[in-house]
């Protein structure tokens, strides 16, 4: 026998249900887990506990509501013969108090279901981007994550900071790659890129002979665009050359004095240079002053008056081409005749006249 065949698990296969008879001393100690659930799941809780007991019982697990406490406890007792029931019922309670419906709930006490309930609260910082991604994994009117159920085969819940996902243990990798898509879409991955991979994944496998294969060049590689780089700024901020050397110290009053020389003068000499200062200081703006109330007096320059040239009286006037152009005025008029046939016509109408 080929050790391909022995590795790949035949279609339709089941594990047989675990029974009594494969346990029937039972086990030696009982184990118990407890959840809290928020205040808003306490009316729910209440009315679909009797339910909840009910499932549980088939399984020999007792299960105890505290709405005091807010919590819910399960527990195996002496007539609890499969060790993982237990375990199952812990993983109830928890997606009951992650909002999941008792109708979903329900199966994970199947053997074939399993779930998974996936931490998003921690991934962004910031309030406004997580509620943002959280709604980009829902899509526009839960359609992303309708997709997401429909290609994992599992269901899966957005409650809070928490998704929870329960679908068949057979599929348990599509689970997890329902998990990808959930901490790629909060680390700002679109989950369409995903959803595409999922597609061609579940085409490739119904072709038995790629089941062996690699399916990397199948699938699609979406690489980051590297957004434009930033309009420059106007102002550019150049930061000054390191010297370890201080800046040099800045000259005081006394240094000055002694510079100029003014530091030796006497007291009468200083009070008079500052009097010729401050008097050259007013001449001076006496004088823009006086500058400034002799502009309004200054007259404007004119413009020079352009003269216009006379038009020529003189003009040549050739009267012979105005006859000429009269008289073809006259023999194209509409209807006139000519010239000759008009003398003929009044030379027969005097005949006419003399006969008479």
């Amino acid at each position: 026998v080929d050790e391909s065949e022995l590795l790949t698990v035949p279609d339709g296969w089941k594990e047989p249900p675990f029974t009594r008879e494969d346990n029937p001393k039972g086990l030696l100690e009982e184990s118990s887990f407890a959840t809290l659930f928020p205040k808003y799941r306490e009316a729910y809780l209440k009315d679909c506990w009797p339910l909840v007991q009910k499932a549980l019982s088939e399984h020999y697990v007792n299960a105890t509501l505290d709405l005091i406490e807010g919590s819910m406890t399960v527990a195996t007792t002496k007539k609890t013969f499969d060790p993982y029931a237990i375990i199952r019922a812990r993983d109830l309670i928890k997606l009951l108090a992650r909002s999941v419906p008792f109708e979903q709930v329900f199966r994970i006490l199947q053997d074939d279901v399993a779930c998974d309930i996936i931490k998003i609260g921690s991934l962004v910082r910031k309030k406004e981007t997580f509620i943002k991604r959280r709604g980009r994994l829902l899509g526009p009117k839960g359609s992303t994550l309708k997709a997401l159920e429909l290609l994992t085969n599992c269901y899966i819940m957005v409650q809070g900071n928490t998704v929870s996902a329960l679908g068949p243990f057979s599929g348990l990798k599509e689970v997890r790659e329902g998990r990808k898509v959930v901490l790629d879409t909060m680390k700002n991955i679109h989950p369409i890129y995903n959803i595409k991979t999922l597609m061609i994944k579940r085409e490739l496998s119904k072709d038995p002979e790629l089941r062996t294969q690699s399916w990397e060049r199948f699938l699609p590689k979406f690489k980051r665009k590297n957004l434009k780089k930033r309009k420059e700024p106007k102002k550019k901020n150049t930061k000054k050359e390191y010297t370890p050397f201080p800046p040099p110290q800045p000259e005081s009053q006394v240094d000055k004095e002694l510079a100029s020389g003014e530091y030796f003068l006497k007291e009468r000499q200083k009070k008079r240079k500052r009097m010729e200062e401050i008097k050259a200081k007013q001449a001076d703006a006496v004088k823009k002053r006086q500058e400034e109330r002799q502009k309004a007096f200054i007259p404007p320059k004119e413009k020079p008056v352009v003269k216009t040239k006379k038009a020529s009286t003189e003009k040549k006037i050739d009267i012979e081409s105005i006859k000429e152009k009269v008289k073809n005025a006259k023999k194209k008029k509409l209807g006139a005749l000519p010239v000759e046939e008009v003398k003929l016509k009044m030379a027969a109408d005097e005949k006419k006249k003399k006969k008479k």
